[in-house]
């Protein structure tokens, strides 16, 4: 049941001044106020839905017909977009400003009603995953208005083997406010909380972040250690919600009999461990001739010999500083999608007229970028934090493809509208290279050129190279949490260890860099997410190589791949257009896409 609060999906670091006026979100397509009537309204019905729904199905499920089967499955489907609607609401205001007490105890009271009144719905899932397949595929045969939810249902009997017992299953359900969602709420608070001076300067975490990419190299050094020194400062928290948040997931895990602490998730993502194995193995194999080789190219742009990490996001030398002003990033964008496909510039508009994006960087905000799809009866909202560099303009465009992709999805219907992780990347990579090889074909010189082909591989290397280091850390802090209570030094190892390995020889890691694991979000609101940004990045490279060479057609495929949602498997959606994610060379194509990038900078040397 998708009725918790939206998690961010944080695809950048952005800061402000001369970026014209900034759109901010108009929430009353969910809701006018915390006191609206309808929300109240829609509280009290959810109460009586959700009590009545396991009073007329409770015990009942085995002996449905196929046509009850439906009428069930629609009432928990409305019950599913109501609580959806209300947890949208209260979690994008929330995300608006995580500093104020008022929002945040109005989503934590939300949250705490509605995990009571679906605590009678946690029988739904027990008592189908104990009823024979052979059962409900009768059903399915039967009615072909059920059929269409049988991919929920698959999804659902995956976990068969993982399922407790009925009481135990409802412990954890009510427990969830008490533990993960309470220690997310402490690391979201306190990275919001975080105030970093620099040169005098009083900033947040995303301003301060933000002083990675300046073209001074002093200001980037003096942000890194700033960084260094408040995380530091703050270690013990950080630690603490880790170990915390590691052995509630292992306890978890161990009760559901999972293998290894990456199984739910890949159990979630409709996706087979060795696909993932797969694609982890093919980056790591190509981290010298990526991520290696391309940050030595970049240090002797620099004239250095040894590269620090405040270097690593730097611009290159070459690079004409600019500040991207909002209505020059929004036509951009824009005009990249509308070359692809008007009918993708006409799905995009209304986000930029009609309130569906929040912009501007604003006191107490949640750092990064998402888009959040709400529910299929209202529309997605996008979230940035937009500062007006060039790299902003590429997260417009990922998010603003999320967008356009969950509003394609949305006609499945709530329960299948939602797309599997390792897919729910494919149309914001996409939007981004679209947006890419616009401004790539535009460059006017061959140093524009080169500072666009820099950034973009410097950007895939993010999303590929660090997102699978970062997936590495993950699989060995779960993996070390398991043998006992880690301190910050033992995670800070873990934390080197991949760091070294992925980002190559040119680097040196100054001190306090141990600690930079402190602020990912990933780690702690969707363990083991990170591999979907290169699962996305690997599969649009491939994808993007059959747009090149095919026909017309390819964009009418394209759109019906979006708007399947989750109602098929990656193997069916991708079929279409030849290709296959379980086969290892398919990961291999994507990533010689990057290297080919390389190449070209390399040869612009001689």
């Amino acid at each position: 049941m998708r009725i918790c609060s939206p998690r961010p999906v944080f695809d950048a670091n952005a800061s402000a001044g001369g970026l014209g006026q900034l759109p901010e979100w108009d929430l009353s397509d969910l809701y006018t106020a915390e006191d609206a009537p309808e929300l109240t309204s829609d509280m009290g019905w959810l109460e009586k839905a959700c009590a009545g729904f396991a009073a007329d199905y409770e015990g009942k499920l085995a002996d449905l017909t196929a046509d009850e089967w439906l009428t069930c499955v629609q009432r928990y489907e409305r019950i599913d977009v109501v609580g959806g609607r209300i947890m949208s609401f209260a979690g994008l205001r929330y995300y608006q400003n995580t500093m104020d007490a008022g929002r945040a105890k109005f989503f934590s009271d939300c949250q705490d009603k509605i995990t009571n009144f679906t605590t009678p719905l946690v029988f739904y899932t027990l008592e189908i995953n104990r009823i024979p397949d052979a059962v409900l595929d009768g059903h399915f045969a039967a009615n072909a208005d059920f059929a269409r939810y049988k991919p929920v249902f698959d999804r659902l009997r995956a976990m068969r083997p993982h399922q407790l017992s009925d009481e135990l299953e409802k412990f954890l359900h009510d427990q969830s406010v008490v533990g993960a969602a309470a220690w997310n709420k402490l690391f979201d608070e306190t990275i919001a909380g975080l105030m970093f001076e620099v040169d005098g300067e009083e900033l947040n975490i995303e301003g301060t972040l933000n002083l990675m990419s300046d073209t001074d190299r002093a200001k980037r050094e003096a942000g890194a250690r700033e960084l260094a020194r408040v995380f530091g400062e703050n270690i013990k928290i950080f630690t603490r919600v880790h170990n915390t948040l590691a052995k509630e997931k292992e306890v978890e895990d161990r009760w559901r009999k999972m293998p290894t602490a990456q199984t739910g998730r890949h159990l979630s993502n409709h996706v087979e461990p060795e696909v993932v194995e797969a694609l982890r193995n093919a980056v790591v194999a190509a981290y010298p001739k990526l991520s290696h080789r391309y940050y030595a190219l970049k240090a002797k742009w620099m004239g250095l010999d040894t590269m620090e990490i405040w270097d690593r996001n730097a611009p290159l030398p070459i690079d004409d500083p600019k500040t991207v002003d909002w209505a020059t990033a929004r036509k951009t964008v824009m005009d990249a999608y509308a070359d692809f496909s008007p009918k993708m510039a006409e799905i995009a508009q209304p986000f930029f007229d009609k309130g569906w994006i929040d912009a501007g960087v604003k006191p107490g905000k949640a750092p990064g970028a998402f888009a959040h799809p709400t529910v299929v009866d209202v529309h997605p909202y996008v979230m940035l934090n937009y500062l007006g560099k060039p790299r902003d303009v590429m997260t417009l465009a990922h998010e603003l493809g999320h967008g356009v992709h969950q509003v394609l999805a949305a006609d499945q219907g709530e329960l299948l509208a939602s797309t599997p992780l390792t897919l729910a990347e494919t149309a914001s990579v996409f939007g981004e290279m679209l947006t890419f090889r616009k401004l790539l074909d535009n460059a006017k010189t061959q140093a524009e050129r080169k500072t666009l082909l820099a950034g973009k591989v410097e950007d895939m290397i993010n999303t590929v190279v660090r997102q699978i280091a970062f997936y590495d850390f993950e699989c060995k802090l779960h993996e070390a949490r398991r043998a006992g209570e880690l301190t910050p030094d033992d995670i800070s190892a873990l934390w080197m260890s991949v760091q070294a390995e992925s980002l190559g020889p040119v680097f040196n890691f100054m001190e306090g860099y141990e600690t930079f694991w402190a602020y990912i979000p990933h780690f702690v609101h969707s363990p083991f997410y990170v591999y979907a940004y290169a699962f996305g990045d690997g599969l649009v490279n491939a994808l993007y190589a059959v747009y090149q060479e095919s026909g017309d057609d390819f964009q009418d495929k394209y759109f019906d791949m979006l708007k399947a949602g989750g109602s098929k498997h990656h193997k069916e959606l991708l079929a279409p257009f030849g290709l296959d994610a379980s086969d290892p060379k398919f990961w291999d194509k994507g990533l010689s896409m990057i290297s080919s990038m390389i190449d070209e900078l390399e040869a612009m040397e001689d």
